[in-house]
């Protein structure tokens, strides 16, 4: 009598997980040249939330054009499809527990969209690059004169908290780099709140490689989640700084001051201090903090 108890508990279990599973539909297709009527082959699809345009999923079109993309959960979706060379196609879709078919999916050669005699080159807002995704900056609107901080949050997938820390695609952002080369230090905000979003031409995330990996050429397997900014070639030139004081209205006091200049791969920093305490120099937080580098 147990062991039939036992089974039927079983089997029941088994129905539930089949049928939590089963409640989640997926989105499905074909991707075509409208001109020659070709499968594209390799053609990029982005699923963002429709209520906050979070990156939620991401697959590509097999040898015959046929697409296969499943989302974490049910609802409101935006979906986009691109391939080099041919206009972006986009849709809302409400995926219910249902599978959803979007049949053949064509794509529009750039070549043909002419508006009077004028060929007009589009470049998507979000694509992808290998392994890394490249959002276009000048795509997201922000105010003007905000950060580079201020245009991060616009951007699908990535998030940043009051403290200024960036999680992209889950993952801590533990570096943010300037057109490929550590900005000034290893904190990311002395990019993001320095630089202004007018000045980034991409905003580039991927898994950076270990410096031994690099060296080598060998995978360890470390990887840390990275942010490149490329910079508008007309933007590459720059100032900021800091300046810090303190005091007791009494006895002691200190004062702090770091600039920062830097104009294509060239980078100077300088800080100097007053104190009444004997200090004579930063120590290893502070120099970061400023934006020192130990060069």
């Amino acid at each position: 009598m147990l062991m039939r108890s036992t089974t039927i508990l079983t089997i029941v279990f088994l129905m539930f997980c089949f049928s939590s599973v089963a409640q989640i539909g997926s989105i499905a297709g074909s991707i075509t040249d409208s001109v020659n009527k070709k499968q594209l082959y390799n053609s990029s699809i982005i699923l963002l939330r429709k209520t906050d345009s979070v990156l939620v999923a991401f697959s590509r079109s097999r040898q015959d054009g046929n697409f296969h993309i499943t989302p974490p959960d049910t609802g409101r979706y935006l979906i986009l499809i691109s391939f080099p060379g041919f206009a972006d196609y986009s849709d809302d879709v409400n995926l219910s527990a249902s599978n959803l078919d979007l049949g053949t999916v064509y794509l529009t050669p750039k070549s043909k969209l002419m508006e009077e005699i004028i060929v007009k080159k589009t470049i998507p807002a979000i694509r992808f690059k290998g392994d890394t995704i490249v959002y276009k900056a000048d795509s997201f609107r922000v105010q003007p004169g905000a950060t580079i901080e201020d245009l991060l949050k616009r951007l699908p997938g990535i998030v940043v908290d009051k403290n200024g820390k960036i999680t992209a695609q889950g993952e801590t952002v533990k570096k943010v780099m300037v057109d490929g080369e550590e900005f000034f230090s290893d904190d990311p905000t002395i990019a993001t709140r320095n630089l202004l979003s007018n000045m980034v031409n991409d905003v580039e995330v991927f898994d950076k490689k270990s410096d031994q990996a690099e060296f080598t050429g060998i995978d360890d397997g470390q990887k840390t989640k990275t942010i490149n900014l490329s910079l508008k070639e007309d933007k590459k030139n720059g100032y900021f700084g800091k300046a810090e004081a303190g005091s007791d209205f009494n006895k002691y006091w200190n004062n702090n001051v770091m600039a920062n200049q830097f104009k294509g791969k060239r980078k100077i920093s300088g800080y100097g201090m007053m104190s009444s305490n004997n200090k004579t120099g930063l120590d290893w937080q502070e120099n970061m903090n400023y934006g020192g580098n130990g060069n």
